[in-house]
């Protein structure tokens, strides 16, 4: 049985995806699956990962389903891995040749202790250059959250998962009208009970594009503000410092606004914080709404 199922959210990304394949083709172990979750494309996605499936050495699953945004194609993997770990390789990027190798052999490690839920290993951009900083050498295990909060880890790290873990986590909720939920929801809150283990070794190169979720974070915020307000009642409730919560609560009330529902201040542990980050999340909206306005 394959330990590791790699998937792959994509939305025509057609012209990218051949960059993931290649990289998967040429890892020095074959223990995964690689799972493409085809989130409504129109570009021909479907035939390029069928030809895929009939050359390849190694499985490749596709599932197809409406256009529904990121979040939505995690919940059809976690639904589907039968591996007992994963991990999210996005469309537009790839994996060192040695990635999976790593990953299944810290994965036996662990496999079996239940203090841990998974892995975090590093990100490294084209020119092999680090993303943000190294994890501290004497962590042999922590929680995400406190990664960034209390030991001041900046740029994004790649995580995997134990999947029995991940799928007693609730799915990502589907608001109507917007197509974005932050995917940290999950992670923070198997922080709660788990810690990973630190893998100060490049899991993925990234390439932000032009057109991902990572940019244009404004406007983000303001045509999917039920995700955000979503998201940000987890980060007010089980953030482990007060700036963290301030500054979530700040987040919230201006997402409120956004949907005119004051009712999201009092879905959190901390209602009295959330009513004194009114006057700034008044202005964080107005912030929001002046630098996202249609230009006539």
């Amino acid at each position: 049985m394959n330990k590791l199922t790699v998937f792959t959210p994509t939305y025509n990304r057609a012209h990218l995806l051949p960059r993931v394949y290649e990289s998967l083709k040429n890892q020095t172990s074959n223990n995964f699956i690689w799972m493409v979750i085809d989130d409504g494309s129109s570009d021909g996605t479907d035939e390029l990962v069928r030809q895929w499936q009939r050359e390849a050495t190694f499985e490749i699953q596709y599932l197809y389903k409406p256009n529904e945004g990121m979040h939505s194609a995690h919940n059809v993997a976690y639904a589907n891995i039968t591996t007992p770990f994963n991990v999210c390789i996005d469309s537009d990027d790839y994996m060192p040749p040695n990635a999976v190798e790593i990953i299944c052999l810290a994965a036996c490690e662990i496999a079996d202790d239940d203090d841990f839920c998974g892995l975090i290993g590093l990100d490294a951009d084209f020119n092999n250059a680090l993303i943000g900083t190294k994890i501290p050498k004497e962590l042999q295990k922590v929680k995400l959250n406190e990664l960034y909060q209390l030991h001041r880890v900046k740029g994004d790290k790649k995580l995997v998962y134990k999947t029995e873990h991940i799928k007693k986590i609730p799915p990502y909720p589907m608001f109507a009208g917007e197509k974005f939920v932050p995917l940290d929801y999950k992670y923070l809150l198997l922080d709660q009970n788990y810690y990973l283990k630190p893998l100060n070794e490049v899991l993925v190169i990234v390439e932000y594009q032009d057109d991902g979720s990572t940019r244009n974070m404004l406007r983000q915020y303001r045509r999917h503000p039920k995700g955000f307000a979503f998201s940000r009642i987890s980060r007010v409730d089980f953030g482990i410092t007060w700036k963290e919560k301030a500054k979530n609560a700040v987040h919230l009330v201006s997402s409120s606004l956004f949907v005119n529902d004051m009712s999201l201040w009092l879905k959190t542990k901390h209602t009295a914080l959330v009513l004194c980050a009114i006057p700034a999340g008044v202005v964080l909206n107005l912030y929001i709404r002046l630098k996202t306005q249609k230009k006539p």
